[in-house]
This record gives C-alpha cells, structure tokens and sequence, in this order.
C-alpha cells in the first residue's frame, strides 16, 4: 500500500492519548530529554497515522512499516523502532492490550560513529587567540566571556546545552566543582580547573548584579546556536577549518585528552554524565603509536632478558 504524507488520514483520538500517557511516563519517570520527547512524538504520531490505529498494531501491521522506512538511516531506523518498542511495552504493562508486537520491528545494527578529534595543537591555537583578544587594553568585555566559555567546554567537558544555562551563581570561587542535572534528570559533579574559574570570574565582574545566567542573552542565556557561531568564528580566528571545531568537538577533546593523560573510564564516564559505560568508550580511540609505547615501557615482561634461541 503507497503511502504518501499527504494521504495519511489523521491521528485517531485513541492513539493520541495513548502516545501523550506514554511520553508523559518517558519525562515523569526516566527524565527523558526534550528532544528525545519531541523526535519519538513526531515516531509515533508518524507510524499511528501509517497504521491507522497504534495502539492495537498487529505483528502483520508492523512488518509493513519496513518498507516505509527501508531509506532510512540506520540511526533513524533504530530511534523509531526504539519509540515504538518501548510505546507497546508501555501499552502491554498498563493493560490496554494482552501482547507486544513489537518483535516484527527491524532492529538495525547501529555503529556508533568515533567522535571528530580535535589534537592538543589545535587546542593550544584556540588558546593563543583567545590570549591575543585578552592581551588588548582595554579588554573587551565579551572576549573575557569567551574566554570563560571556552575554559568551560574544553575544560569540564561540559555539553553546549548545560553550558549556556548555567546560573550566574554557578560557580563558587572557593569550591573547584558544580553539581549540574543533565540529560535525563541526572545529577553529576564536574570538576572546574583553577584556569576556568579565573576566568569565570573575570567575566562575572561585568554581569549586573541581578543576572539570573552566567552567559545571559536578553531575558534568557545565550543560545546553543549562537554558542556555536562563537565557537565556529574563533577556530577561523586561529587559523583552524571551522567545519571541523564545534562546541560538541570540544567536549570531545576534553574526554579524548584526558584518557591520553591516564584518566579511568569510570571517572570520566561520571565526569560527561553518560547514563552507560558504552557511550563513554568511544573516546578509547587513542593513537596506536602511543598505545606501543606503553606496552613497551610499563609491561612487565620489558625488563626480562630476550630468550635465545
């Protein structure tokens, strides 16, 4: 059957309050993120309106939904099959229906992409523009708050989101962490260096004394698309590809440089906030010439003397 978006008939009034009871579970009780809430509605209102009636999909039903989606990404394809396994799940547990179909939904093999590197050099040019724009007298007020960005990204490994909302009272100067609530709800302490506090409080001398956020914008904080601009426009300064440095990037060199450095998985895995150690270990991409060397200094098989033959 050809499904075309203008022919799909409207959500029935049934699946509307099953997927509203559903994500409203998914935010009460997991913390689920907004955009999570928001990409599974738009998966679900999708697929009931396709199948005309969800909430009592049938295995059959279901299985024509792969062709729908045989285009796909397979990240894609493994976020909807994800919203619509855990809906049935719901549905199941509440009672509204006796089973769960969702066996008959493709499951993807998704490979989680190695996160873009950014290397100590490129770091340390970000830096020495920043230091550049402070070195000017007088110094502009918003090249201090740069700087307190920047110290923030790529020192706490802090996500784009979390940084711009931070309260404008976040930081303590005699205190070298914050507690934040991140993704999902989840509560986390992030160590803040000595530099990043400096700099933080250079910043905070020119924030009026009412300020609600550290990086206000009007009324708000500053968003992530302009934290982004910044971002993008002082890579180009530094003389870097700006297509390749982003908030997000930074947050990665964070992580990538600290387990070069000898940081635990575990600790760092606590430091970023993932809800799994899989996700934390993505950053174990380490040079294979460095990983050479350790062997052939720590192992302990390096002082015996070679065997003869």
């Amino acid at each position: 059957m050809p499904w075309g978006a203008e022919d799909l008939p409207p959500l029935s009034v049934e699946d509307a309050r099953s997927i509203d009871r559903y994500l409203a579970m998914l935010a009460a009780e997991r913390g689920a993120a907004r955009n999570t809430l928001l990409a599974y509605r738009r998966d679900l209102e999708e697929a009931a309106r396709r199948l005309a009636r969800l909430t009592h999909a049938t295995g059959e039903s279901l299985r024509a939904l792969e062709s729908v989606w045989a285009d796909l990404a397979p990240s894609s394809l493994a976020r909807k099959s994800s919203a619509l396994r855990g809906f049935f799940a719901f549905m199941e547990a509440e009672g509204v229906r006796p089973d769960n179909p969702s066996s008959c939904l493709p499951k993807p093999a998704v490979r989680r992409p190695l996160p873009k590197i950014l290397g100590h050099e490129a770091v340390d040019a970000l830096f020495a523009a920043i230091d550049a724009r402070l070195a000017k007298d007088p110094v502009n007020p918003l090249d201090m708050r740069l700087s307190a960005l920047i110290e923030l990204l790529y020192g706490s490994g802090l996500r784009a989101s979390e940084l711009v909302s931070l309260p404008a009272r976040a930081l303590a100067a005699d205190r070298p962490f914050i507690i934040l609530r991140g993704k999902g709800g989840r509560e986390r302490l992030v160590p803040i260096s000595d530099r990043a506090r400096a700099a933080v409080a250079r910043w905070r001398e020119h924030l009026p004394e009412d300020a609600l956020y550290l990086f206000p914008a009007g009324k708000s904080f500053l968003s992530r698309v302009r934290l982004f601009q910044i971002v993008r426009a002082l890579a180009a300064e530094a003389g870097l590809d700006p297509s390749k440095v982003s908030p997000h990037v930074l947050r990665h060199a964070f992580a990538t440089h600290l387990l070069e450095g000898g940081a635990d998985l575990r600790a760092l895995q606590a430091m970023l906030g993932h809800a799994d150690i899989a996700t934390t270990q993505i950053y174990t991409h380490v040079d294979a010439a460095r990983l050479v060397a350790l062997v052939n200094a720590r192992h302990p098989l390096v002082d015996l003397a070679p065997r003869r033959a």
